[in-house]
């Protein structure tokens, strides 16, 4: 198998946890989907980030996508709960860390324009996603060490990897200080060897054109 990533992006960083959890042979292609000589494009018709190339299969693209063929493919550990309740929960969890992320990067390309054409709304906007994102991940983790269920599955995988995309592109927003139970989970998880692995490195992108 083959995965086209950017090295900062979570949601690439989403399915490299998962198949280095199953064990799952792959190779890395570090690429920037921003840019103008990016490989993507030909690959997928949307530009985005990751794909996966599998044999004489069509590309898969979409995080959530890949992570779910991955546990078609090699189920165990499986990464989306079997139970109907916990399936939808950790779906929860997934689109809300996800839905951070998206603001992130959308503050972070708004921040590559001139300085003259930076819409302040518009970063305001992105940053209240960001606040209430992830207040709302607090509250429903409390004291716990996993956000669904007994184990480790992909709504962990989301938001430890949200959190650290955090600190990599939003790092202004203290979030350790201001939700101790999110860092007590950070904490617990920092030394998985899936996430030591995959941690993120930020990249330079070419500006936004007026």
């Amino acid at each position: 198998m083959k995965l086209i990533i950017a090295s900062p992006s979570p949601y690439a960083r989403k399915a490299r946890v998962a198949l280095l959890e199953k064990k799952i042979d792959f190779e890395e292609i570090i690429d920037i989907p921003w840019n103008k000589n990016t490989l993507t494009k030909d690959i997928n018709p949307l530009g985005k980030i990751p794909v996966l190339l599998h044999n004489n299969h069509k590309p898969l693209f979409d995080s959530k996508l890949i992570v779910q063929y991955l546990d078609y493919y090699k189920p165990q550990p499986l990464m989306y709960p079997e139970k109907p309740e916990e399936n939808i929960s950790v779906r929860l969890i997934e689109t809300v860390a996800d839905g951070v992320c998206d603001a992130i990067v959308l503050i972070f390309l708004e921040n590559t324009r001139k300085e003259m054409f930076r819409s302040k709304d518009w970063i305001k906007r992105q940053e209240i996603k960001i606040f209430e994102g992830v207040k709302y991940l607090s509250d429903h983790l409390k004291d716990r060490n996993y956000f669904v269920g007994s184990s480790f599955n992909i709504s962990d995988i989301c938001v430890y990897s949200c959190l650290e995309y955090i600190d990599l592109r939003f790092y202004k927003f203290e979030w350790r200080s201001q939700f101790p139970n999110l860092e007590k989970y950070w904490m617990f998880h920092k030394d998985r060897q899936s996430f030591k692995k995959t941690k993120p490195i930020a990249q330079t992108i070419e500006p936004l054109e007026d």
